[in-house]
């Protein structure tokens, strides 16, 4: 739990999203170290309803007015994914800590923008918002590569798919960043960087486009960390329903049944194996969002930077831009 000797971080929410609605926000009320205090949409009704449905005080007709709020002192910004890095430079230049959702922007020139921005007020805390990375089961894993349990990695190899084919949808609308790479293979990408404290040099891939929507509907890629050391991925959003991440070390490997979307009610398995047997663990049930914003908050408070910088984010980005040229080249692709 947030430090309830400190009053509430007030949180703003750029939009009406689903995912705010479904996560962040009750995460926020759940956590005595914050407060939902307001919410901007482009139509005020729409806010108003979206306010009331949410126990939330404050709902503003515009983003602007959001922004101008005094009482809100931090921005969540689940905006479409073209609108991530405008609309969070925004917010910085309003005074407000930034928690901007994943990918950071449409592509790594884009997302740079956004760190250049943050660089001219550094007593502003800006974050990518990968849940991922604060849940306990993510957090052992790590721990157990570290301390060498499974021997050195060699290979990550990760697997997650939705369906959605509704053409309404903003991931399946390619001009504003959509599609299952920009949706859900920045996770793989990111968890693999993470895992091996590395970057990759290169990256080969494929793309299956949806013919109605532009967009990838099934991508999968190879990424070189050199010394012979891969992670893979395939992602979609046309599949049947399902993730796994696996961990594949010289002395053993680490399962992670549920590395993305793990619920907050339930517990998640983590299971290692190796040569002397294997032990599964159950993880939570923990609220990845709550953890989030906990860190978060904690370094607003502190005057830290954030727990994860944002020149993260432009390196992940690097890597999504680079799995889409080796897609379309049909070649490997360093990563610049």
């Amino acid at each position: 739990m947030a430090d309830t000797d400190h009053a509430p971080l007030r949180w703003g929410i750029l939009s009406t999203a689903k995912i705010a609605a479904q996560h962040l926000v009750p995460a926020m009320h759940d956590r005595a170290g914050h407060r939902a205090h307001a919410v901007g949409s482009r139509d005020l009704t729409r806010a108003t309803q979206w306010a009331q449905a949410n126990d939330i005080v404050t709902a503003h007709g515009s983003y602007e007015a959001l922004l101008a709020d005094p009482d809100v002192d931090a921005i969540y910004n689940p905006l479409p994914n073209h609108l991530h890095v405008d609309w969070s430079i925004a917010a910085l230049e309003a005074g407000k800590h930034v928690l901007c959702e994943k990918p950071l922007g449409l592509d790594a020139a884009d997302a740079q923008r956004l760190v250049e921005a943050a660089t001219a007020h550094p007593d502003l805390v800006a974050m990518e918002a990968f849940m991922y990375r604060f849940h306990p089961q993510w957090i052992t894993a790590r721990d157990l590569v570290a301390t060498g349990a499974i021997g050195t990695v060699k290979t990550i190899q990760t697997f997650f798919a939705y369906f959605n084919d509704d053409p309404g949808n903003i991931r399946n609308q390619a001009d504003i960043g959509g599609g299952a790479l920009m949706d859900i293979g920045c996770y793989p990408i990111s968890q693999a960087r993470m895992v091996l404290d590395a970057e990759p040099l290169r990256v080969t891939g494929s793309m299956e486009l949806d013919p109605r929507f532009g967009t990838d509907r099934l991508t999968s890629a190879m990424l070189d960390f050199g010394d012979g050391t891969t992670a893979m991925f395939t992602v979609s959003t046309q599949l049947e329903p399902f993730q796994r991440a696996c961990i594949f070390g010289t002395e053993g490997r680490i399962e992670i049944k549920i590395p993305v979307n793990s619920p907050n009610d339930a517990p998640t398995e983590l299971t290692i194996t190796t040569s002397t047997g294997s032990e599964t663990r159950s993880v939570g049930p923990v609220d990845q969002y709550g953890e989030q914003l906990d860190a978060f908050a904690s370094a607003v408070r502190a005057g830290t930077p954030a727990p994860v910088p944002l020149s993260d984010g432009v390196a992940n980005m690097r890597v999504v831009d680079a799995v889409v040229e080796a897609a379309i080249t049909g070649t490997w692709v360093g990563i610049s």
